[in-house]
């Protein structure tokens, strides 16, 4: 498993240094959104160089290179124990190379083995395909936009949102709202209409592998995607929470069934060192194409 484990390490290295192209366009969109001489556009041209000093040195964007969430497509008898146990390796081998900072932490005594590796760290989604081939997806997703993440239960009396779309709305905005500049705006939000507490959470971070490019296939979740992005660049919260036209570069939303009882809605909020990548890999583990 050489291959793959160098593999790995290469995926890991591109996530935490290299913002990828779509990301890159709609920050020079907010860039040149931005008015002169204005501390929003102080601030995404500080970003704008970040991008641009990690990509050439290497490094990675931010100090937290956050948790480490792989997910993996993969055909039926894959061997999937052994891919864990050569991305542990590769995660550990990246944070020796400086492509991850020693991030992680026992949550009980706040001890760092400086490996990135412990109990749900790092964290793997797999899902069977019916290809020939293995592709992987890497989330690096800081703790700073964690924190920012909210998830409200359908009716809310205290925003006047019911168990509709108008409702879904209201409280997404609420969150967008309450972040401000804390999760390090403009941001991204990755959203799970339905579900239950865990899984909402769970798939409203899978939309963060949509390229912010891309148009719901829900004409309802499309109109609402488009409506909820302009609404909030519209707040004047803006880069850092400095005031500003550009609060958020994207969001994406989907839906998942509920029982009657529950209505969830899962927000996840991304900052805009938005690290994502991923490759496909042929059967030896090699790379064969990078997908973002």
């Amino acid at each position: 498993m050489d291959s793959l484990f160098e593999s790995l390490i290469e995926i890991i290295r591109r996530t935490s240094a290299e913002i990828p192209d779509d990301v890159q366009r709609a920050i020079l969109a907010a860039l040149e959104n931005e008015k002169q001489d204005t501390i929003a556009k102080s601030a995404m041209e500080i970003i704008e160089r970040n991008i641009a000093l990690a990509k050439e040195k290497s490094q990675p964007l931010c100090q937290d290179t956050g948790s480490v969430l792989f997910y993996v497509d993969c055909p039926v008898g894959y061997d999937q124990m052994e891919f864990g146990d050569t991305a542990r390796a590769a995660v550990t081998e990246a944070t020796k190379r400086g492509f991850l900072r020693q991030n992680s932490v026992d949550s009980l005594t706040g001890k760092n083995d400086g490996t990135n590796i412990g109990p749900g760290a790092p964290t793997f989604h797999f899902h069977q395909t019916r290809e020939a081939n293995v592709t992987v997806r890497l989330v690096l997703k800081g703790g700073g936009c964690e924190n920012v993440g909210a998830q409200y239960s359908l009716p809310n009396t205290k925003l006047n949102a019911n168990r509709d779309l108008d409702g879904c709305r209201k409280v997404i905005l609420d969150a967008v709202q309450q972040a401000q500049g804390k999760g390090c705006g403009p941001g991204i939000l990755g959203v799970c209409i339905g579900g239950d507490r865990a899984t909402g959470y769970e798939l409203s971070k899978t939309q963060f592998l949509r390229d912010l490019d891309d148009e719901n296939d829900n004409a309802e979740l499309a109109a609402l995607e488009n409506d909820i992005h302009t609404t909030a660049n519209k707040l004047g919260i803006g880069p850092m929470g400095f005031g500003g036209n550009t609060t958020l570069l994207g969001v994406k939303i989907r839906a998942a069934n509920r029982v009657p009882a529950s209505y969830f809605v899962s927000v996840s909020y991304m900052c805009w060192a938005f690290r994502r990548h991923g490759a496909k890999l042929d059967s030896a583990g090699e790379i064969t194409d990078w997908i973002y």
